[in-house]
């Protein structure tokens, strides 16, 4: 073990450890994730910053509507250290789903995330940490559908019974992976005490029944549900009023996610197309707050917030 060769890991440690430290190697030790003699075990081989297996990948899609048989607007198969898929994951996340804003009483406006960022996190967290990496040919699934995120992992449900036997936020912890376990655990992002789930159901504290975290168990594979806390049915109105151009096409992209040049075009009454180019949309993108996926002149090019 040497510490320019996970360089990846290391750099997740100090981003999530309260401290902002990096591990030292007698801590890895301790925890067993380096042999007495300095060698770095299997698990953690899998953070390594050279680390090309096809074991650790995820695949992320975006879906418009609320299953499969729509189109898919992004996507993105994520290779490499544990530690690399993971940060990938959640920006591609992170730059696909909403933020809305409610008014507050003094007449401000109230940042509000379609999913609360700590349940994203430790969904996340939970699918690398209990998959079942013995299955060849298989990957943990990120599906952003319009009301929800599924992440699917491989992997049987471990426990005696079912999920839904055990009180909400009281699933006992079972480790199927000790030593990648003990890497998220060093790095502050799984607590030995099986803690996730309670996460999750404390970030949806304030939603309704209807919208809690669902864990549903297969065959061979586990799928947990967030939802989307400001999904509606119904089209919602945005309230655009007092916003420069720029700022209303960033408040769209934020809301409704990503948008081709002409329907955000038509969304601020612009006629002249290079006109909202030169305008509105070429800024934002000089100054890197958004950028175009896709070629300049193709219909099907999206418009889409850089993370």
């Amino acid at each position: 073990y040497t510490d320019n060769q996970w360089s990846e890991y290391l750099n997740l440690c100090k981003e999530y450890r309260q401290d902002k430290s990096a591990p030292t190697i007698k801590e890895l030790q301790n925890e067993e994730i380096v042999s007495k003699d300095g060698y770095a075990k299997s698990g953690f081989i899998m953070f390594s910053d050279n680390y090309s297996e096809d074991d650790t990948m995820i695949c992320c899609r975006l879906w418009k509507g609320k299953n499969k048989t729509g189109v898919v607007l992004d996507s993105s198969r994520l290779r490499g250290s544990i530690a690399s898929v993971f940060v990938c994951a959640l920006n591609f996340i992170e730059r696909n789903t909403k933020t809305g804003w409610v008014k507050t009483e003094n007449g401000g406006r109230k940042e509000i995330r379609s999913y609360p960022k700590e349940a994203v996190r430790e969904a996340l967290v939970n699918a690398i940490a209990h998959r079942d990496y013995s299955i060849s040919g298989t990957q943990i699934d990120v599906d952003i559908y319009s009301d929800r995120i599924e992440i699917v992992s491989p992997g049987s449900w471990l426990l005696p019974k079912d999920y839904n036997t055990y009180p909400a936020g009281a699933i006992p912890s079972i480790r199927r992976n000790a030593i990648i376990a003990a890497c998220l655990d060093v790095a502050n992002l799984m607590e030995r005490g099986g803690t996730g789930f309670q996460t999750m159901i404390e970030a949806y504290k304030s939603s309704p029944e209807e919208i809690q975290p669902v864990v549903s168990i297969y065959p061979g594979f586990l799928n947990l549900k967030l939802f989307d806390r400001l999904y509606r049915d119904e089209v919602i109105e945005l309230d655009l009023e007092g916003l420069t151009d720029g700022e209303k096409v960033m408040a769209i992209l934020k809301m409704e996610g990503p948008k081709p040049i002409k329907e955000l075009q038509m969304s601020l009454n612009y006629r002249s197309r290079s006109q909202f180019l030169n305008e509105v949309i070429n800024p934002l993108m000089k100054s890197g707050e958004i950028y175009r996926d896709g070629k300049p002149k193709s219909p099907t090019a999206l418009i889409k917030i850089k993370r």
